[in-house]
């Protein structure tokens, strides 16, 4: 939960924000029983240390499946477009550090060359331009309207544009990087599956400080109506 002070501080300076945790203020013993807070850095530090170890243990699992169950096939299925709009969604550009992260995953256990390696980091990178899109049009419209879908549809369509790109810069010929959008079909419907689960869960796909301050409000009916009842 978020107290009346971080409301408050949202609008203020984020240095001080706090987010005072289980909705009541746990105390510590720290001389004087200083209630425990955690700030908004910390907040924001934890939940994309979480993420990126979600990422790397289901990215990890889903390559050895794919290998395992179709080797050989020229389809592959990742995780990176459905992480990378999740983080993008709730902490902004902080989510090009999954996409990256998604790229070193795959390589790593796709058995990929090192040139393998620089054209899916480097590619997924260029799914933060969909960041001044989505601040653009506005995340609640993104996340509640119909343009749910096409974000995420977006950020794998940049990634696949970005690998191509990096590629052809690396001397591959244009019409040698057709198979970074044809072999990727299975992740584009597995991305947009994964979003649309997401955006039904309470706070997942949501931009986290929109998430906090409605939490509050939430709060403060329910404790409004009780008072009158």
């Amino acid at each position: 939960m978020i107290c009346a002070r971080c409301a408050e501080e949202f609008c203020g300076r984020k240095s001080d924000l706090y987010i005072c945790l289980g909705g009541r203020a746990a105390l510590r013993k720290e001389g004087d029983m200083m209630p425990k807070q955690r700030t908004w850095k910390e907040y924001r530090a934890i939940d994309l240390g979480l993420l990126a170890a979600a990422l790397a243990v289901f990215e990890f699992i889903i390559v050895r499946a794919s290998n395992w169950w179709f080797p050989g096939q020229p389809y592959t299925v990742s995780l990176a477009a459905a992480m990378a709009s999740i983080v993008y969604m709730r902490w902004g550009a902080w989510g090009a550090l999954h996409a990256a992260e998604a790229g070193f995953v795959f390589c790593l256990f796709s058995g990929a060359t090192r040139e393998q390696f620089i054209v899916y980091i480097a590619g997924n990178l260029f799914s933060v331009l969909a960041v001044p899109l989505l601040r653009a049009a506005g995340k609640e419209r993104v996340r509640t309207g119909s343009l749910c879908l096409v974000f995420p549809a977006l950020v794998l369509l940049l990634m696949q544009a970005g690998r191509a790109a990096v590629a052809v810069a690396r001397g591959v010929a244009p019409q040698g990087v057709v198979g970074f959008f044809t072999t990727d079909s299975l992740s584009f419907v597995f991305t947009l599956v994964i979003i649309w689960i997401a955006h039904k869960l309470d706070g997942v796909y949501e931009d986290q400080k929109h998430y906090l301050l409605r939490l509050h409000a939430e709060e403060g009916q329910k404790k409004e109506v009780n008072y009158e009842s």
